[in-house]
This record gives C-alpha cells, structure tokens and sequence, in this order.
C-alpha cells in the first residue's frame, strides 16, 4: 500500500481534512494547497521579484518581462486587437497561474493541480466569463446575442443555428479544462505505468525486473519526465491563447 501510495500521489487528489463552514463541508485536499501556493508565488513572489533591485534576481525579472511581452505581442494584441492590450495583465496571470501548477508536480509528494478537472473547469469556467463579458462590453447585449448567428444566414436556418451557436458558446470553454486536464494526467499515469513494469515483470523474476525491465522503465519515465516538463509550457500556452482567440471572436463578430 506504501509503494502504492507514493506512485499515485501526483494523480489522486488526497483530502486531510474537512472544514464546515454554513452547512457545507468544504474539503483541504493537496490539490487546494497547490492552488494558494500558486496563488501565493504570484501575489507575492513575483512583485518581490519585479520590485527588486537585486542583481540575482534580475535574470528572473527579465523571463517574467520577456514572457510577457511575448503574450501581449504575440497573443492579446493578435487576437483582441491593438485597442484591446489592456487585457494582457488577465492572460498574463491566466498563463502564470496555469504554468505554475503545472510545474508544482514536478516537486517530490506535490501534485499537479491541473490533473483535476475541477480545477480546470474552474479555469474554463473564468474564460467562459471573459469571453461574454467582452463580447457584450464591446458589442452590447443585444448586438452580442443578435451576432452568435452569422450574418447572411437563411432565416429558415436560425432555429437550427441558434441553439447549436448557443451550444457551442459552452462547450469551447468545456474543451480548455477537457484539453488542459487530459494533458496533464496523461503523462503521470504513462509514468506510473512505465514504474509499474518493474515490479511486474520482477514478480514473475527478480533478474528479469531488475537488470532488464529497470533500466529501459527508467529511461523511459526520464523521456516522459522532459517531455511533461515541454506539456506544462505548452499547456498553459495553448490555454491562454485558445482563450484570446474566443474572445476575441467574441469581441469582432465580422
């Protein structure tokens, strides 16, 4: 159960406790604790680092100015228009926060947050938020709602076209969490696969999982490790910008 135990817990979220609080009982997992260590790094560890003066962090100071700068150039200003970069503070954080779970499950006996889809329902539940709230600032409630049917289209054709826009309004949002999840469990259980091969094979033989099985699971779990490591940029990448295109479609209908 041990052994169990220690290959399972970047997947499964684990519950210490239980807190009551108004009738409801709301649960302190490792998943939540990964969530306010992230919320903690951004709100108070990155202005520590861009209000510092200190040569050592001034490498840090120029990835964070550097990325983004990458996002509001290569994702905001693209996507929602130059009018519109005042939005880069959003996908900035948005990016950060994604990245920074991401990487937590790399730390021995943390976890990876974004392997839970309750955490990136909630994600894509912010994005859904965003992408509304923009389209009805920019084109309002009604010209927001009178655009979710393309222009041009057969009047016959709107009471197929509307509920299946409306439909789709959500499920874009259901995708990021669906995506972004999949992505992350994926290659914890691909590795605890690959580890599970050793003791395998080992209980049928002990050489046979020791000097055979050992060596190639472990050189596998390393390829998977380095290839995670590109998931959990890419991921939160592909997060943010999939968000700016939404709403940016949200914002221009034309």
């Amino acid at each position: 159960m041990e052994l169990k135990e220690i290959l399972e817990h970047h997947i499964i979220d684990h519950v210490y406790a239980r807190f009551a609080a108004a009738g409801f009982q709301i649960p302190i997992s490792k998943h939540l604790f990964m969530i306010l260590a992230t919320a903690f790094i951004l709100a108070a560890i990155f202005p520590l680092i861009i209000r510092s003066k200190s040569a050592f962090l001034s490498p840090f100071r120029s990835v964070i100015e550097i990325i983004v700068l990458f996002i509001r150039d290569e994702i905001v200003i693209p996507n929602l228009g130059e009018k519109n970069k005042g939005y880069t503070p959003y996908f900035s954080t948005l990016f950060f926060f994604i990245l920074i779970m991401n990487l937590l499950g790399f730390i021995p006996f943390a976890a990876t947050a974004t392997g839970n889809i309750a955490v990136t329902l909630a994600l894509a539940f912010t994005s859904f938020i965003l992408i509304n709230f923009a389209g009805i600032r920019h084109q309002g409630i009604r010209g927001y709602f009178s655009h979710m049917v393309p222009s041009g289209v057969p009047a016959w054709l709107y009471p197929v076209m509307l509920p299946i826009e409306i439909i789709g309004l959500f499920t874009k949002s259901f995708a990021l969490a669906i995506r972004l999840f999949a992505n992350m469990i994926a290659g914890h259980i691909v590795i605890l696969v690959f580890i599970s091969f050793i003791f395998i094979f080992g209980s049928i033989n002990i050489y046979l999982g020791l000097f055979v099985t050992a060596p190639v699971s472990v050189l596998l779990v390393l390829f998977i490790s380095l290839l995670e490591l590109f998931v959990a940029f890419l991921q939160a990448y592909v997060f943010a910008f999939l968000t700016a295109i939404f709403t940016g479609a949200a914002m221009h209908p034309h």
